[in-house]
């Protein structure tokens, strides 16, 4: 009996060992993920240009747009619409309330 008390006591040990072990690789891989380089910024000039080549207002457009891809660096894809392609794009709005980015 005090045998199999012993078998018992080690295998809980091993496998509070091998928990600890598997926490710390976590860790670690977490750790260095942080050290890699920053979401590369998109060139917001050609994206905006893209998105308000249709507008009958193409500089207000331009500048609107430029200002948007700054802050959220991301521009829907087409012309017009698309907003759920890009969430930080949607959400920023005006002081009365309008969608600023075009």
């Amino acid at each position: 009996m005090a045998i199999f008390k012993a078998f018992i006591a080690s295998l809980l040990i091993s496998l509070l060992l091998l928990q600890l072990v598997a926490a710390d690789q976590l860790v670690t891989s977490a750790s260095k993920n942080k050290g890699t380089a920053p979401p590369k910024k998109i060139d917001c000039g050609g994206a905006c240009a893209a998105r308000c080549r249709l507008s009958s207002r193409p500089h207000l457009c331009k500048r609107a747009c430029g200002t948007c891809c700054a802050r959220c660096n991301c521009v829907p894809p087409g012309t017009a619409g698309n907003q759920e392609m890009c969430p930080c794009y949607a959400s920023l709005t005006t002081h009365g309330g309008r969608r600023k980015c075009p």
